[in-house]
């Protein structure tokens, strides 16, 4: 499935035009409270007590509606209030005065009287709501605010956030010192986009999304630019093969990297697209490896070239000349090896048309020099690449330090396409996809991965991606679907391994294991 996502200000745009259509921004919040509260009865339904902290805006009104609806069930609420209560106003004072004349009373915020309600009920089945800041936070919490998200966090009772956790930026997904980290988020209007990438997934915990009646309003929307996705993209792009299908069909994959020591991600990376389907792989490296690779997977072809000249050199352009596409970089290291396969690799994968997945060190080794991106190819040709960099390498690339990138992980997507004029993948939680324009269906639309877990941050994971990448390619999807499916299933794999192994402890080689059954979604 995929759904659009959303800045701040597009969704206060949308809630403006429900407004304009009819639907009075009191009964806005009535329906977001009650989306709220069916989501903490489905999931706490012995809940003794809900402690409510609101701000004195919206985002606060709609915990007061809450607290009200909570009342009238029956539960016992306690509702503090942060910041002045005599400022607020319009909806959000309305929503106050109508739940305290229900019986949930607001108290203004104490850290010792959150701490004290903590204590009372620490041994008791109780929620926490945080309704203290909305979409319109951007910054760092302070005062009483960073207090409240500290006695928060420190508690272990369940957080459910309304609209989005206290703290993360609505846009990027960036974080301050403090943040509330929240058990569950009910998000309203439309789906934010900061909740899913950055440190989004793991503040927001579970997304429940409820459009408040925008969608039955028909108001007119405008396209956000950015959508997420999943592996069910994978059906209607991979379709099943003929019968008469053979290996010539399914074209070649070639993999150039494995400097000496780090022969295992090259090795990874060809099992990968062996295990995705490319009808042959062939890897390039270091003639020490040949053994091991052969051992591990003799269905991979073996080249060892210790320097791209004579007759060692002449067989590295055949299977450049063979290859439907090349993929240059994991283990690739930074030696003079390095460097010269991958000059002479790109070299001849241009003169003869054929498109790259470039990767690790391949990237880092562009990022040292500053023509590399222009002088190397074409931009025609160059859109038909795929560059797939972590946040240090994209840092590295752009110029930035790491930090830079994940403050804006959107905006880092955005400058890297602008760079390379590649397909771009930025890796992470929440993983961006930026597409070379008039090369994918959406051409302005920006994508999120929501594939994955945190079992995938260890030592192999990007490598079998870039096999899983070029063996779609060369299998004959374009450069932007390969992208998309590889990203997706990649990480719908490792949720099946998880399931198995678990998240600590899980291996790259774990994972590709369960990329037939991924890919294998058409067939009967």
């Amino acid at each position: 499935m995929s759904f659009p996502l959303f800045t701040a200000q597009q969704v206060r745009d949308i809630d403006q035009r429900l407004i304009a259509a009819g639907t009075p921004g009191s009964q806005l919040m009535q329906r977001a409270a009650e989306a709220a509260l069916t989501a903490l009865r489905l999931r706490w339904s012995q809940a003794r007590a809900v402690i409510i902290l609101c701000g004195r805006g919206n985002n606060g009104g709609d915990g007061h509606v809450l607290a009200g609806l909570l009342r009238q069930t029956g539960t016992t609420v306690h509702v503090l209030q942060l910041g002045d209560s005599t400022r607020l106003a319009g909806d959000a004072r309305l929503a106050a005065e109508q739940a305290a004349a229900l019986g949930a009373c607001a108290s203004p915020y104490e850290a010792e009287a959150l701490a004290a309600l903590l204590s009372k009920y620490s041994d008791d089945r109780i929620v926490i709501v945080d309704a203290m800041l909305g979409t319109g936070f951007h910054g760092t919490l302070r005062g009483e605010f960073a207090d409240a998200a500290r006695l928060i966090n420190a508690s272990a009772q369940p957080v459910m956030a309304m609209d989005i956790p206290s703290g993360l930026h609505a846009d990027t997904g960036q974080v301050g010192e403090e943040a509330v980290v929240a058990t569950v988020t009910v998000t309203f209007i439309a789906r934010k986009r900061g909740l899913y990438t950055g440190s989004g997934p793991d503040h927001a915990g579970e997304v429940v999304f409820d459009d408040c009646g925008a969608e039955s309003a028909a108001v007119d929307v405008d396209a956000p630019g950015v959508r997420a996705i999943d592996a069910g993209l994978l059906g209607a792009v991979l379709k099943p093969r003929a019968r008469s299908t053979h290996k010539g069909h399914n074209g070649s994959v070639l993999v150039v990297g494995g400097d000496a020591g780090y022969g295992g991600a090259a090795m990874l990376a060809a099992e990968a697209a062996v295990r995705s389907g490319a009808g042959t792989v062939s890897l390039l490296t270091r003639t020490a490896h040949i053994t091991a690779m052969l051992t591990r997977r003799p269905e991979v072809m073996v080249c060892g070239v210790e320097a791209w000249q004579g007759d060692a050199g002449a067989m590295a352009q055949q299977l450049v000349e063979k290859a439907s596409v090349v993929i240059i970089g994991p283990g690739l290291g930074q030696s003079a090896w390095s460097r010269q396969m991958l000059q002479c690799s790109v070299m001849w994968a241009t003169m003869l048309g054929k498109p790259l997945v470039l990767d690790a060190d391949a990237l880092n080794l562009a990022a040292k020099d500053a023509g590399f991106w222009s002088e190397s190819a074409p931009s025609g040709q160059r859109q038909h690449w795929v560059v797939t960099p972590h946040p240090g390498e994209a840092a590295r690339l752009l110029g930035l330090s790491t930090a830079q990138v994940q403050a804006d992980r959107f905006a880092a997507i955005g400058q890297l396409q602008l760079l390379t004029g590649a397909q771009c993948l930025l890796k992470g939680a929440g993983s961006l996809l930026a597409f070379a324009p008039g090369t994918s269906g959406d051409t302005d639309t920006l994508d999120v991965c929501i594939e994955g877990n945190p079992g995938m941050a260890s030592g192999g994971m990007g490598d079998i991606l870039t096999g899983v990448i070029a063996a779609l390619m060369a299998q004959g999807l374009s450069s932007a679907d390969a992208l998309r499916c590889g990203v997706c299933a990649h990480g719908e794999a490792a949720d099946l391994a998880v399931v198995s192994v678990g998240e600590r402890g899980l291996l790259a080689s774990d994972v590709v294991s369960f990329l037939p059954k991924v890919l294998n979604v058409n067939d009967k």
